[in-house]
């Protein structure tokens, strides 16, 4: 990135300099010197950008783990008012509508569970769909999409994808209010008909993890985390169908910009004022993407629960909590001395409520939300919990991963995806996955460090380091 316009605030934050007759609002850059170094200066260009779209409220800002996205960076949070003009933009909440992660934690230690890596590993693999538009064990009729889009991971559980306990752990309580399925064209419903219960390709992932350290041992405690337990992430979102209704929005945002008086710096932002119909609609539809995928993430969570209960009877898998990282939802954060009604745009970040939050489990209510930042293969995840500072600096927005350091083509020029296999392997760490160009695009080495990301993050005040996990099997698109 050019630090040229860059001004330092302190070591976690940065701002970006206004230039002669410029109207746009703050930027904040979350991150090291070292870290903003290394982003493309696409991310850059992608956050002023968003900076200059109406009813912004308070600042436009990039995570530490921020990298290059369409239209807005991945990593990117932004608010917007609706009562002083604000927009919504498919671009800032992307099109893998509400991609997130569900972790499970079991009553396991690594010790017992590592003979049975192998076993664990093949049939991990051979049940669980992966892959670009790979099909699962669940055909839907249209009927009973809709129902999906309405009632999200409690469909789920009602339909026997768990037990109702499941709910207290999942974001919104497993099902987003709001959903509008008659906003939701044909094809997206049609491309969903076949995906759920599945994981998609790219950089999503289901993972076998043991905790390797504990930060802090009274969160850690709360959240049912021990030293050497096997932990389950499931990292996937709303398929096809969140991908179809971004596709279909955008197209229609940037067709009509013109009509509502919204100059776009960039197409991919293409937007559409909150209060208008077609904003409503776009949200209405979200809304049921956002379903749809808490729903996905319950059934492969079921599909994962019957495996290691095959292979190791008598196992408890309960969910320690279910968040997304591709979402707009309204919130209300404090701008200045004034609460406000804002609908927080989160596109590679994760929402990070702070201790005391109401719509967290009774549980975790005294020490914050559980949040996740995800690895690839070879490197390890963090577990983090949500500070009270987070509110007032990023709306209660932290990072979601390590963020890339290179693009998906570079990585295929560097790496191949055998000798990425074969190295994993030789660390312990077993890779199941239908694609070698799948495994040399997610190389580990194509990612930022994300131990220096979770530092990063904690140091800034979004969220408070937890656990440490490492791979132990993977299984890949």
């Amino acid at each position: 990135m050019d630090m040229s316009r860059i001004e330092k605030i302190d070591d976690t934050r940065w701002t970006v300099l206004m230039g002669p007759g410029e109207h746009r609002a703050p930027v904040i850059l979350f991150g090291t010197e070292s870290l903003l170094l290394a982003m493309d200066d696409k991310v850059l260009e992608q956050i002023l950008n968003t900076s200059r779209l109406p009813g912004l409220a308070g600042s436009a800002m990039t995570m530490p783990d921020a990298h290059w996205g369409y239209g807005f960076p991945i990593g990117g949070v932004a608010a917007f008012d609706a009562e002083r003009g604000g927009v919504v933009s498919a671009g800032g909440v992307g099109f893998d509508i509400s991609c997130g992660i569900r972790t499970l934690r079991s009553n396991l230690s690594v010790d017992t569970a590592s003979p049975d890596f192998e076993r664990l590993a093949d049939e991990l693999f051979s049940r669980i769909p992966a892959g670009v538009g790979e099909g699962g064990e669940t055909l839907l009729f249209p009927g009973e999409i809709r129902q999906v889009m309405e009632g999200g991971a409690a469909w789920a559980v009602r339909e026997g994808y768990g037990i109702p306990e499941d709910l207290d752990f999942i974001e919104e309580k497993g099902r987003m209010g709001g959903a509008q399925p008659d906003h939701v064209s044909d094809q997206a419903v049609k491309r969903q008909q076949s995906e759920m219960g599945t994981l998609g390709s790219g950089n999503h992932y289901l993972e076998v993890q043991s905790v390797e350290r504990i930060y802090d041992s009274e969160i850690a405690r709360a959240f049912g985390i021990f030293s050497g337990q096997i932990l389950v992430s499931i990292h996937c979102g709303s398929r096809g169908f969140g991908h179809q209704i971004g596709t279909d929005y955008l197209m229609r945002f940037a067709k009509s910009a013109s009509r509502w008086g919204i100059v776009i710096p960039d197409r991919e932002l293409a937007c559409a004022p909150i209060r208008s119909s077609a904003g409503q609609e776009y949200i209405g539809a979200m809304n049921s993407a956002i379903n749809v995928a808490l729903a996905n993430r319950q059934m492969l969570a079921l599909i994962v629960r019957e495996i290691f209960g095959r292979i190791f009877p008598g196992i408890e898998l309960r969910t320690l909590y279910d968040v997304s990282h591709n979402t707009c939802k309204e919130e209300s954060h404090r701008v200045g001395r004034n609460i406000r009604s804002l609908w927080v745009h989160r596109k590679g970040a994760t929402r990070a409520l702070g201790p005391g939050h109401a719509s967290l489990p009774e549980a975790y209510r005294p020490f914050g939300q559980p949040v996740f930042i995800g690895g690839s293969m070879g490197t390890a995840s963090l577990i983090l919990s949500g500070i009270a500072k987070s509110e007032s600096l990023s709306f209660s927005s932290a990072s979601h991963g390590a963020g890339r350091a290179m693009s998906r083509h570079e990585a295929l020029k560097r790496f191949r995806g055998r000798e990425v296999k074969k190295e994993l392997e030789s660390r312990g760490i077993l890779v199941r996955s239908h694609s070698f160009r799948g495994l040399a695009e997610e190389a580990p080495e194509a990612y930022k460090e994300i131990e220096s990301v979770a530092e990063v993050t904690e140091k800034a005040g979004l969220a408070k380091r937890v656990a440490l996990l490492r791979p132990r099997v993977c299984i890949k698109g």
